[in-house]
């Protein structure tokens, strides 16, 4: 691959390197040198280019991007199509994400212009979450070292999600003096919450004083019942392999395979079995919805993925868990104030149903369809306001000519909405707690649909978000809680946040309207003249 200076008499079916502008004439990285291009370009005194020529027995970034995104995916994992050298993959069903980790650290080392990345092994995905990512440094690679990355690889397609396979949990709940029956009933709702991402249910619910005997008559019932898995939480932490739970197990014929785990929160955990049942015994932080130890070994139990004990003897490393994004948190004394939400506005589409035209520059009640989104916007209590730019960014720049608003160019529109919504929220303030996001094309919503939003917000500033319903169906727009950012960054191609919030149970607020404008968006001809007459 050739890279370097290159005139631009010479520069036509080149790619260039960097972005090049020169008054109104822009060339973007990346883009094919054409004749106009380059005919421009000269028109506007530009005599040479950074560019890159690829040489024989060279492949393109996103040809090679492909093919190693291909070799490497194995069940359960999907392929996107290529960009600007990168390739990703996707989970097509919830379950565990199976990897070869030799595998992928010796793909690693085959090229420096040859990577991929992926989330941890063994962590829980859910459909279409991103588990990995191949990307081609250059513009190019040689064929033949990409050759060498398949090769290498062979036939074991490192990266796999095992989907969940089993459907039902007995739990079995131990009592003493003083314990409320409601920590148990929530105990049970927190579980419930727990398995719905895996598609499983809670079996049965039996509670049984503290003790040994009763405890192992319900651990034989629960093991003899329909369940595929039985859960034991204890009025009382396990604390040694002679307390109540490990010993009732024995009592009713099961084995202890392991007691504790180097994992924090969850050390109080027992590994068991009986009659070819998993039984557990829950830590006590396994009644609150937070990630702890519990949810590592259940979630791969849930996928059918033996959990042994060496396989928690190896958890001790990333073991100390911090506070995660996908439940709400306990905000900290002196800081229940909730400052004003953001509002961000997404306007960098492409239209593509539309055809031709931009819908967003489309004229609705005297003004370009996109104004309409961002006056909402501003009429309501959110502030500041951001809107996404990013296909025609300049003809959108100039409908919004005169309104109080701050814009984010993002150069990878093409790559899908999520790319927008990620360079927006990473645009705002840092001391902006939310931001209502809403779309471009709905011209409809007021600006008393956002302030609803953000009053519930303030009145539940724990939420991961808000959004409206109408008729018990969620619309737009929706606001985010900064709690939510980084697992929003986790997204990619037409994902919007419809998932993380599915997932995210109670952690949503949902606000009852009766504005049909939170449905109503304008993708087609169709739409645009019904909505115009």
């Amino acid at each position: 691959m050739k890279f370097g200076p290159v005139a631009i008499a010479d520069a036509v079916g080149s790619v260039a390197a960097h972005s090049v502008r020169a008054g109104e004439v822009i060339v973007r990285k990346g883009a094919t040198i054409t004749e106009d291009d380059a005919r421009r370009l000269a028109g506007a005194g530009v005599t040479e280019l950074v560019a890159v020529r690829l040489e024989a027995g060279d492949v393109g970034e996103n040809v090679a991007a492909e093919r190693l995104a291909r070799a490497l995916a194995g069940g359960g994992v999907v392929t996107e199509a290529p960009f600007t050298g990168r390739v990703n993959l996707f989970a097509a069903a919830a379950g565990v994400l199976m990897l070869d980790v030799q595998a992928l650290d010796a793909f690693n080392t085959i090229d420096e212009a040859i990577t991929v990345a992926t989330l941890p092994a063994l962590r829980a995905v859910v459909a279409g979450e991103m588990v990995a990512t191949v990307k081609i440094i250059p513009y190019g690679v040689p064929s033949q070292r990409v050759d060498d990355a398949i090769g290498r690889i062979g036939a074991i397609r490192p990266i796999a999600v095992t989907e969940y396979q089993l459907k039902s949990v007995a739990v079995v709940s131990t009592l003493l003096p003083g314990l409320k029956p409601s920590v148990v009933d929530k105990t049970l709702r927190v579980m419930a919450e727990r398995l719905a991402p895996a598609g499983a249910r809670v079996e049965s619910d039996e509670r049984v004083p503290h003790q040994s005997g009763p405890l192992a008559k319900a651990i034989r019932t629960a093991v003899a019942g329909p369940a595929d898995i039985v859960v034991v939480f204890g009025a009382s932490a396990i604390t040694d392999r002679r307390d109540v739970i490990p010993l009732a197990l024995q009592e009713a014929g099961g084995h202890i395979e392991h007691l504790g785990m180097p994992v924090d929160p969850g050390n109080l955990l027992l590994l068991g079995e009986l009659d070819g049942k998993l039984v557990i015994g829950a830590p006590g932080c396994a009644r609150s919805p937070k990630e702890n130890g519990f949810d590592w070994v259940l979630q791969r139990a849930l996928a059918g993925v033996p959990v042994t004990r060496a396989d928690v003897q190896k958890m001790g490393v990333g073991g100390l868990l911090m506070e995660i994004v996908t439940r709400p948190q306990p905000r900290a004394p002196g800081h229940q104030a909730v400052a004003p939400v953001a509002g961000l506005v997404l306007a960098a589409g492409r239209s593509t149903r539309m055809g031709e035209r931009n819908k967003l520059l489309q004229t609705v009640r005297g003004e370009p369809l996109v104004r309409h989104a961002v006056k909402a916007q501003l009429a309501s209590r959110a502030a500041p306001v951001l809107v996404v730019t990013g296909h025609q960014a300049a003809e959108v720049r100039a409908a919004l000519a005169g309104l109080d608003v701050s814009f984010v160019d993002n150069p990878d529109f093409a790559a899908g909405l999520s790319s927008s919504v990620r360079a927006g929220l990473r645009a705002l303030p840092d001391d902006v707690p939310g931001a209502v996001v809403s779309l471009g094309d709905m011209p409809n919503v007021t600006p008393q649909v956002i302030n609803r939003l953000a009053e519930a917000f303030a009145d539940r500033p724990d939420a991961l978000a808000v959004v409206p319903t109408l008729f018990g169906q969620r619309g737009n727009p929706a606001l985010l809680s900064r709690a939510l950012f980084p697992a929003v960054e986790r997204l990619s191609g037409d994902q919007g946040a419809r998932r993380l919030l599915d997932a995210a149970g109670e952690s949503v607020v949902e606000v009852p309207l009766d504005d049909p404008a939170i449905a109503i968006d304008v993708d087609t001809p169709e739409a645009l003249k019904a909505l115009t007459g």
